[in-house]
């Protein structure tokens, strides 16, 4: 998608209109803190059309990766790049919206944030399912919610991706170069060492094969798991202290959930080698982060990778931006261009069908 200067253009497509349809486009604001805020009308001139509020789009991306024009007669569509967590503020962006589309868990819809939205009819969200929308509070107001498809592939890739930049060094060796300088550390092969998956579901097991292939060593273990899973995955069931006692890297891919908040704290982190490593690309609050950084900042722990945290985005003064053993992420393991396209490719289709089935 090509680019102004300070804000988006957007495409043939979805700029004309209907015969009878008056289109314009609002300028853009230029917010105080730099953000921009991009408000495309399309106002069909015998009715009134709905309030759509697009939120979080943090590259500026989400009027390309769909075709919106089916909504172009009948949606005031309005897109959000930064972020607002503090209620007042929030509240007050969004009062005026009939329709919100949600990134993933990015803007949490809790019985508070539904009851103060007079205005909502619909909860367009990208993925299959969204833990933050409190879906009684919803049903009881009248807000209807719908998903997305969803692939697990951009995030089992990008696991791959960490420990493999991890292992290898790749980030300091390539800001090294890009100083000016050559080679400053010796990176860790994988064949033979062991890793440890703490869940082996649809993304544990797809990073179990590619460890396989690597020549690696790899075990499993969650509440849940059976042994007759682990066997159909390829991979050998061992006892929780067994996982972190001998695993070289262990990944994180459970569910955050009352049971799994915290899984993996001091105590974990103790039986882990000191050359052990850690990634995390599920759900942040399944590490204590307090225990995660005292293990890496002892030395108990060789490193860690991280794609999550408790609160997102991360606080510009975390300690986890500047500790030189962690290779941190902003929560991208699923921002990939083809993912990206089936989710807001499916919610201008959500939309549409919620609008025919309320004008039908």
């Amino acid at each position: 998608m090509p680019y102004g200067t300070g804000f988006c253009s957007i495409s043939n497509n979805f700029a004309k209109c209907a015969r009878n349809t008056i289109s314009r486009i609002a300028s853009h604001l230029l917010l105080p803190s730099g953000l921009i805020v991009i408000t495309i009308e399309i106002i069909m001139a015998t009715s009134t059309p709905i309030k759509v509020a697009v939120l979080d789009d943090y590259q500026n991306i989400a009027l390309s990766m769909a075709d919106w024009s089916p909504l172009e007669a009948r949606a005031e569509i309005t897109v959000f790049n930064d972020h607002i967590a503090e209620r007042g503020a929030l509240l007050e962006r969004l009062r005026p919206f009939d329709v919100v589309c949600a990134m993933r868990e990015r803007t949490p819809f809790s019985r508070d944030i539904i009851e103060s939205l007079p205005n909502l009819k619909l909860i367009a969200s990208t993925g299959a399912a969204n833990a933050s929308i409190d879906l009684d509070a919803a049903s009881e107001r009248g807000v209807e919610v719908r998903h997305t498809g969803y692939t697990s592939t951009p995030t089992i890739e990008f696991t791959w991706a960490l420990i493999l930049s991890m292992m290898r060094n790749i980030p300091a060796e390539n800001r090294s170069l890009k100083e000016g300088g050559w080679q400053i550390a010796l990176g860790t092969e994988l064949a033979g060492k062991t890793l440890g998956l703490l869940g082996l579901g649809r993304v544990g097991s797809a990073v179990g094969v590619i460890g396989r292939a690597f020549r690696m060593n790899v075990v499993a273990w969650s509440q849940n798991l059976t042994r007759e899973r682990a066997e159909e995955k390829g991979v050998q069931l061992v006892d929780k202290d067994t996982l972190f006692k001998t695993s070289d890297v262990l990944s994180i891919h459970v569910r955050l959930s009352e049971r799994t908040q915290h899984l993996v704290g001091a105590r974990e982190f103790a039986q882990m080698k000191p050359t052990s490593r850690i990634v995390n690309t599920s759900r942040g609050p399944i590490v204590d982060s307090a225990a995660l950084v005292d293990a890496l900042k002892s030395g108990k722990l060789a490193g860690a990778a991280i794609d999550v945290y408790d609160e997102e985005p991360l606080a510009a003064n975390d300690v986890l931006r500047s500790l030189p053993n962690v290779l941190a992420t902003p929560h991208i393991g699923y921002v990939a261009e083809e993912l990206y396209r089936t989710f807001y490719g499916d919610t201008v289709r959500n939309i549409v069908e919620w609008l025919d089935a309320r004008q039908g």
